[in-house]
């Protein structure tokens, strides 16, 4: 059963092509996802976070940071009423 989570990173090391991060994170790791913010994402995926880091890896330098949790239907922001309801109808049950 998939699960709602947040997932943010600063990919820190200059000239590397992180297209493969990106790919990874939209296609294999997340079932439905939005990325409003230029470094985060929302979605939800039936892997643990364990998985996802492991998904990622392999694309990762050292001084890359990657935060992942799990989250819940208690939220509040500033975004426009269609990114509202994508949230609503798509990220939580």
């Amino acid at each position: 059963m998939s699960k709602p989570y947040m997932l943010t990173y600063d990919l820190n090391s200059p000239g590397q092509n992180y297209d493969e991060v990106i790919k990874t994170i939209e296609n294999d790791i997340s079932t439905v996802c939005c990325k409003y913010w230029e470094s985060s994402y929302l979605f939800r995926s039936n892997l643990t976070t364990k998985q996802m880091i492991d998904k990622l890896k392999p694309y990762l330098d050292k001084g890359d940071r990657f935060f992942i949790t799990e989250i819940v239907n208690n939220k509040t922001g500033w975004l426009t009423p269609s990114q509202w309801d994508f949230i609503n109808e798509n990220i939580y049950d």
